[in-house]
């Protein structure tokens, strides 16, 4: 297991920024986003060259890229919309393939057309799990031929919510390129947070052996997300958790600012056994 970091926590401009900031304050590895190469999340054009330009920059630094965000709501109530990401989405595919990044990451989404991280009511509905799996056919055709994995998180607020959810999709989708994402703070609202070491023992079960990814967020006692090891989130239980199911990647520290960063790294590699344990 090793430390890794959102990309995006650092803002400087720059193909280079990230993995000096990120290597400066400690970590392996990072979880990137192509908004830090000037582009979009899914960009409809890539540009011819850029892609080893980042590969090159982590590499001079000596951080790898873990995975690459590819995410996009893919429950949007309009199928016009879902359809429109797509290009984009295949973009980000290709680029992980040049970039040699092993993981791209998803956001299974939402029926909010306003928030693909906010609940809705429809989120539950057949209509919304068949688009959700439409959409995921689609990637997974890609990343397929791509040679890489797709990895998706449950999270409160989308159609995957929850690791009892997220392991229905493990085992209707069958496919070995799909995994998942693991956050602690994801299964833990406020009442559950005095239940954590069973809801997240419950989680490491189902989905242990197709883990890709672990987050290192935490949430105070109001479900507020705080830099790791200010929060109510026992993380070092979590990551005990992790080894026991045989996870070796990456931890990944997000929702904090850079000012943070160099506390949560150093808490997440003394967590994870080392920067490169």
């Amino acid at each position: 297991m090793h430390s890794a970091v959102f990309a995006k926590t650092y803002p400087a401009p720059g193909i280079d920024a990230p993995f000096a900031s990120a290597a400066r304050d400690g970590y392996a590895g990072v979880q990137y986003n192509l908004v830090c190469a000037g582009l979009k999340s899914l960009p409809e054009v890539l540009p011819a060259g850029l892609p080893e330009s980042v590969a090159a920059g982590a590499s001079s630094h000596g951080i790898s890229i873990d995975a690459l965000s590819g995410t996009y709501n893919m429950a949007h109530p309009d199928p016009a919309i879902r359809r429109s990401s797509r290009r984009g989405f295949a973009n980000v595919v290709a680029a992980a393939k040049t970039m040699g990044t092993p993981i791209v990451t998803l956001c299974t989404g939402s029926r909010n057309a306003a928030d693909m991280w906010a609940h809705h009511p429809d989120n539950a509905t057949p209509a919304a799990w068949a688009d959700l799996r439409d959409e995921l056919d689609f990637a997974l055709d890609l990343a397929h031929s791509a040679g890489i994995k797709l990895a998706v998180e449950p999270e409160p607020g989308n159609v995957i919510s929850d690791a009892q959810v997220a392991s229905r999709l493990l085992h209707e989708v069958s496919s070995p390129s799909l995994g998942i994402i693991l956050d602690a703070a994801n299964l833990l609202p406020p009442e559950k947070l005095p239940e954590q070491d069973r809801v997240v023992r419950e989680a490491l079960d189902l989905l242990g052996g197709s883990l890709l990814i672990a987050h290192g967020k935490d949430v105070d006692a109001s479900g507020k997300v705080v830099p790791a090891g200010r929060g109510a989130v026992d993380l070092a239980a979590f990551v005990a958790g992790l080894r026991s199911v045989g996870f070796a990647g990456a931890l990944v520290g997000h929702g904090f600012e850079e000012a943070d960063a160099a506390e949560v790294a150093k808490l997440l590699n003394t967590l994870a056994g080392g920067k490169h344990g």
